[in-house]
């Protein structure tokens, strides 16, 4: 058995839990925040089968799609050393962040 985490942001997460749910993959639900963008991002907890790994993988790959958008830094104007740094800067957001993990032990109660 595995445990994927998946880090995925808040936009792609409702497109994500169903699309797993459609499968068959339960998953549990956390909120957390990115470093980058202090943005709001889901973590996905979700227990799988090691023979259904890759389907979860792929389920994961299909919903959460990496996309360019544009940011203002968070510096103000009046300190910013270049006047070119308050620009608006084309960062991709989206996508996920997986991890998988074995477990050695697992039970509900």
């Amino acid at each position: 058995m595995k445990l994927i985490l998946a880090i995925v942001q808040d936009t792609d997460a409702p497109g994500l839990t169903k699309a797993l749910l459609e499968r068959g993959f339960q998953s549990t639900k956390l909120a957390s925040t990115g470093g980058f963008l202090r943005e709001g991002n889901t973590t996905l907890l979700i227990g799988v089968e090691d023979e259904r790994l890759e389907e979860a993988l792929e389920v994961i790959r299909e919903k959460c799609r990496t996309r360019t958008r544009l940011v203002t830094p968070g510096v103000p104007l009046a300190e910013a050393p270049d006047p070119f740094l308050a620009q608006p800067v084309e960062v991709q957001v989206g996508g996920a962040v997986v991890f998988v993990l074995p477990v050695e032990r697992f039970f509900k109660v």
